[in-house]
């Protein structure tokens, strides 16, 4: 359903007048992009495991070889997608904004190959590599490349996993840092695509709120944080984002 457009004009005058917007994405932008989010990636032959199975430090401890093969297949996914309009007009506004910080819940990479720049990625990167005993992002062992035996650090030859957050991990601490700074120092909150369930992300939106912000909600169905959206703009990222931007050029915005 299309926002009517004194949404769309009232959300542009906030992103126009804004001094720091913090945007914060969610899986909705990425699924535009043909990424499945992870429940629904666990078809076929991923149908019968429990997700504490897949993506936890547990059930790695216990089958790393079968976590390996769950994100080896969701890698296909991300390899295969582009960025959609969505995550390039967020990358336009990023440069015509006076300050944005951009905050992603996905671990796709979209953000920064539309052009977004100093993304913070609350979730990590599926396509990166941490090694398991000094937890530093690394590169795999080169005699490793193109096998099928479990990834090892090139320099200590510990177990590699990959670089995101499992369930009962712990956001990373820069990643932390910046989000909270960002939502707490923001005049404007750009939610887009996210369900607004998920903690410790869920509470941006109510830190930037407790700090004064105005909020913009982006999101084909309502959520918890629609009620105390200022505005709510209906419909896919890949369209409204667009819309809006357009909207902005025609204002004269610089």
């Amino acid at each position: 359903m299309e926002s009517p457009p004194e949404l769309i004009d009232r959300a542009a005058a906030l992103l126009r007048d804004a001094r720091h917007i913090c945007v914060l994405t969610g899986a909705g932008i990425s699924a535009e992009s043909g990424i499945p989010t992870f429940r629904d990636a666990q078809q076929g032959l991923w149908a019968s495991y429990d997700p504490m199975q897949l993506a936890t430090p547990e059930g790695f401890a216990e089958d790393p070889e079968l976590v390996w093969r769950w994100y080896e297949s969701r890698r296909e996914y991300v390899r295969k997608a582009q960025p959609n309009p969505g995550h390039y007009a967020l990358a336009e506004l990023g440069l015509r904004a006076r300050k944005l910080t951009l905050v992603t819940q996905n671990v796709d990479g979209l953000h920064q190959r539309a052009g977004s720049s100093e993304v913070v990625e609350y979730h990590g990167n599926i396509l990166r590599d941490r090694c398991t005993a000094e937890q530093f992002v690394v590169d795999r062992a080169p005699e490793e490349a193109g096998t099928a035996t479990l990834p090892r650090c090139a320099g200590c030859g510990a177990l590699l996993r990959p670089d995101v957050v499992w369930f009962g991990e712990i956001i990373p601490r820069q990643a932390l840092l910046l989000a909270d700074a960002a939502a707490a120092d923001c005049d404007v909150f750009l939610s887009v695509g996210t369900s607004s369930l998920v903690y410790p992300a869920a509470g941006l939106a109510e830190s930037a709120l407790r700090a004064g912000a105005r909020v913009i909600e982006v999101n084909p169905n309502p959520t918890d944080l629609s009620r105390l959206a200022d505005v709510q703009l209906r419909g896919p990222a890949g369209t409204v984002l667009p819309g809006l931007l357009a909207r902005l050029g025609a204002s004269g915005t610089s």
